[in-house]
């Protein structure tokens, strides 16, 4: 039979602290995230899986490929692309001035398009990596589907309007996340505050380099029909986090909510640990054993990073077949562990046998028998355990 034991925390569930922690955090962005880096664990969330333009935000993803390509070997940083003519027209919005006819370094295309975020430049990587820009736009959809961006297409390489071009937050913040873990060397760059191209300097356009404290990349975006947006990121004391957002009606709007958000990102959440390594968090009954029960211990450290004001918000669930029948070895699996934050997040950890137990001797079996032959008969219940049965 399933048994569900919930398990009492400190406080859970305290007076008050019930709220979700998207109603603790307001923003008048459209479109929010704000992710742990660490654990991937998202803090906050506002429209966060709907599709919407994601403007230069989506040289992110043109970025990634050849950060990609470089890491397997099909690239190196020292290789130089061909400009198109096709890709020197293109002079609407940012770009790096790349000259037609010449040859460009891999590295330096990657400081137009990250530092200059020059769609140009965009071009220039998608002719020679794909053939083509429009192939180069399937290449980045299907490289989203295998990075676990399920909710993102792409029609160009840089951002410009297109019916196909889509991303939401959430794909950002993980694009983000990857990009910072997958490719460190090549996020450096992100933090740098400007680069020089054809004797034009281009300052770095991330309103947070500088300004806020620890931070270190990401990448603007914006267009008329979406507005303006930012994907940044920043590290105090150890502890990274990543800030998404879209749909600031101004560059000024933009830049204040980008450094209120990360306010809020460092300062309003906690880390807290629920459980160390090897706390008991409860017991399993046990069917022919020498002891009734056998306590339920975790093998790893078990928290969460929670809103300030919901930190005693945490539901812990016992979940397992029992009564579990013996013999039982000590550290054998038993069950799982629930955690539900108030963010709606939930994760499951298995949960081991504390203590091993013997099964009853042929006298013990005896009694047992007899015990049972002694109860009271009832006709068999078809209804599943309640919660908070044991």
């Amino acid at each position: 039979m399933l048994r569900v034991v919930v398990v009492a925390l400190a406080a859970l569930f305290a007076a008050g602290s019930a709220l979700a922690q998207d109603d603790l955090v307001a923003t008048p962005a459209k479109f929010a995230v704000i992710m742990d880096y660490e654990t991937g664990a998202v803090l906050f969330e506002k429209n966060a899986d709907e599709p919407t333009p994601p403007a230069s935000m989506s040289k992110l993803m043109t970025s990634a490929i050849v950060f990609d390509r470089i890491k397997s070997g099909q690239l190196k940083p020292t290789d130089e692309f061909v400009v198109s003519e096709n890709a020197w027209r293109e002079k609407e919005g940012s770009s790096m001035w790349v000259r037609v006819d010449t040859r460009i370094k891999v590295i330096d295309l990657l400081r137009g398009i990250i530092i200059q975020s020059g769609n140009d430049a965009c071009i220039v990587v998608a002719e020679n990596i794909a053939g083509s820009e429009e192939a180069f736009a399937d290449l980045m959809t299907k490289k989203a589907r295998e990075w676990g961006l399920n909710n993102s297409t792409f029609g160009n390489a840089h951002g410009k309007p297109h019916p196909k071009q889509l991303m939401s937050m959430r794909d950002i913040a993980l694009l983000s996340r990857r990009i910072i873990k997958e490719y460190p060397d090549y996020f450096k760059i992100y933090s740098e505050r400007d680069f020089t191209w054809e004797g034009i300097k281009q300052p770095n356009r991330n309103p947070l380099l500088g300004s806020f404290p620890g931070a270190d990349g990401l990448k603007t975006g914006h267009t008329e029909e979406a507005g303006y947006g930012l994907a940044g990121t920043a590290v105090q004391d150890g502890v990274r986090r990543i800030v998404v957002f879209h749909g600031m009606a101004s560059e000024k709007d933009r830049s204040v909510e980008a450094q209120r958000l990360m306010r809020i990102a460092f300062n309003d959440f906690t880390n807290r640990v629920l459980y160390d390594e090897g706390d008991i968090v409860g017991d399993a009954l046990v069917f022919k054993g020498a002891d009734k029960t056998t306590p339920l211990v975790v093998k790893e450290k078990i928290s969460a990073i929670l809103h300030r004001s919901v930190a005693d918000a945490v539901k812990a669930t016992v979940i397992y077949e029992g009564p579990v029948r013996a013999p039982i070895a000590e550290g054998q699996e038993i069950g799982y562990l629930r955690i539900e934050t108030p963010s709606g997040d939930r994760r499951e950890y298995p949960l081991y046998a504390g203590k091993a137990v013997r099964e009853i001797g042929p006298f013990g079996k005896i009694a047992l028998a007899a015990k049972t032959l002694l109860l009271p008969k009832r006709a068999p219940s078809t209804e599943p355990a309640p919660e908070g049965a044991q």
